[in-house]
């Protein structure tokens, strides 16, 4: 299974509405926090264990680490959306808005009011990339740009049937799903 894994652009002097395919691209199935403060946001992200980059850099840095931190314009974004997969978030923090792009993220939800601040950022992130959380943190998840809010619930819950599954096949010393496939 392919890990998740995240990219922040921290796209100062660029605005989300100016326009271009990578931008258009980005602003047609992200979500965007109009009221954001992304004051420090990337040292935030590198504190959480992400890894500067620039934009030729940034499909080998994402081979390696789960978080990349990159910093640009237009150019950049266009990198990182080709860069992205489908298990991939992509952020990009503009002078007029953050916006969420990618894995587990709700692109119908356009633009949201709520008031966010760097560490609320960092946190999402982290929560849809699975990263370590510090127990010092005191920010919030944004469930408004989340496609589920009960993401990682229904995750556990997945795992928890599949090992429930696991366990009843071993209980019965019998292989037979995995006795048709050649992978067994």
């Amino acid at each position: 299974m392919a890990d998740k894994k995240a990219i922040l652009v921290v796209a100062s002097g660029m605005k989300l509405t100016d326009g271009g395919s990578a931008l258009d691209k980005l602003n047609k199935k992200a979500a965007v926090l109009v009221n954001a403060d992304a004051s420090g946001l990337a040292d935030k992200a590198v504190a959480l264990g992400g890894v500067q980059t620039d934009a030729a850099g940034l499909a080998a840095t994402l081979e390696k680490n789960v978080l990349a931190v990159t910093a640009g314009k237009a150019e950049v974004v266009e990198a990182a959306l080709e860069a992205a997969n489908r298990r991939t978030v992509v952020v990009v923090a503009a002078d007029d808005g953050v916006a969420f792009y990618g894995m587990g993220i709700n692109g119908k939800a356009g633009s949201v009011a709520r008031k966010v601040n760097a560490d609320d950022i960092v946190l999402t992130i982290a929560t849809l990339a699975d990263l370590p959380i510090g127990e010092d943190c005191t920010a919030g998840i944004i469930y408004q740009v989340l496609k589920d809010p009960n993401l990682k619930l229904n995750e556990m819950i997945k795992l928890q049937e599949a090992l429930a599954r696991m366990e009843s096949v071993i209980e019965r010393n019998n292989r037979e799903p995995w006795d048709k496939h050649d992978c067994a």
